[in-house]
């Protein structure tokens, strides 16, 4: 707030004509406080437009998300939150940005379990994966689900792996590539079936669902907003999900643990990180306007489209659930490649 000039007083005369409106005016102030932080606090943040840089290509379930949060996010802020789409090296081209990008709150990452896993799968990277970053808030949490060719004899995952363990070597399965969220589900759930496979890379989920659907694979995960439709149709058949409920769209598919494999259950979430050094009200600020979003029931409907439910956490849980889940895909990439 700005001092009162001392050095150069007014006429009592003024003073006297003013005291009600000067006693209204502080009155107001003395009101106000405890919102006034939220306004000084952060200097007036944001100052223009803020970008979400995200590692995934237009269109992708992760970039729905972002995009679904990007417009709650700017109604919050009251500014633009523009949609900078850089995929890449396994999001480490669009990590890296972010990572060097003025700590101003201005400049976000949209990450997925990627982003953790990639410390694993790269010699070296352009930043330090937990300590230059400050985490913000998830955005969504995704289902990824099981499938397999329609027109073959597996309907179970007990029979998928029953198959696997009599024919040795014999089981392949796709995935959107090294250190993507299907990849990582499916080496959980070797590990957890105590069973080899070969891996088949593919460019994307939807290349995923249509290859296995072909018969091309013969298993894979994949997001649960690209395999809806082959399912309903008949094409592909849904044996779990990876989340530890079961899906509103896919009601009658066990999740993975009731299918008999719990240690293979993982919580895919996307959420957003800042630069390491950015201001703490400034976090906070973000993290409180991204979990309104994600309360609006028209952004939950919106997200279901694609798979997806919100996903509310604080910057102090959502960086205790990265730790946690960076220990655990650190020695599963290890160990994968």
């Amino acid at each position: 707030m700005k001092r009162a000039d001392l050095t150069n007083p007014r006429p009592r005369a003024a003073e006297l004509n003013d005291h009600g409106r000067m006693r209204r005016t502080c009155m107001a102030c003395v009101a106000g406080l405890t919102i006034a932080p939220r306004g000084f606090a952060a200097n007036k943040y944001p100052s223009g437009p803020v970008q979400l840089v995200v590692p995934f290509t237009a269109g992708s379930g992760s970039d729905l998300v972002a995009r679904v949060f990007g417009q709650g996010l700017s109604a919050g802020l009251g500014q633009p939150v523009v949609i900078n789409n850089r995929p890449g090296a396994g999001g480490t081209i669009a990590a890296g940005a972010v990572a060097k990008a003025e700590p101003d709150g201005q400049t976000l990452a949209v990450v997925g379990m990627g982003h953790l896993a990639n410390p694993a799968l790269y010699k070296s990277l352009p930043y330090d994966t937990m300590k230059d970053f400050a985490a913000v808030a998830p955005l969504a949490t995704f289902a990824n689900v099981l499938v397999v060719p329609a027109n073959g004899n597996i309907k179970t995952a007990q029979q998928l792996i029953a198959q696997a363990k009599a024919n040795p070597g014999q089981l392949n399965y796709s995935s959107g590539g090294i250190g993507s969220a299907a990849h990582i589900n499916m080496q959980l759930l070797l590990e957890a079936a105590g069973i080899t496979a070969e891996h088949i890379p593919l460019k994307g989920a939807s290349e995923i669902v249509t290859e296995i659907a072909a018969g091309r694979c013969q298993v894979g995960w994949a997001p649960l907003g690209a395999a809806l439709q082959m399912i309903r149709v008949g094409k592909v058949t849904a044996l779990a999900i990876s989340a530890k409920t079961r899906s509103k769209l896919l009601p009658d598919v066990p999740t993975i643990a009731e299918a008999g494999f719990p240690a293979a259950e993982f919580n895919v979430w996307v959420g957003v990180l800042a630069p390491a050094k950015t201001r703490a009200d400034v976090v906070n600020l973000l993290s409180e306007q991204i979990r309104k979003v994600a309360t609006d029931p028209a952004v939950a409907e919106k997200l279901a489209m694609v798979g997806a439910e919100p996903m509310t956490l604080t910057p102090a849980q959502f960086e205790a659930l990265m730790r946690k889940d960076y220990v655990i895909l650190d020695r599963l990439m290890r160990k994968a490649s």
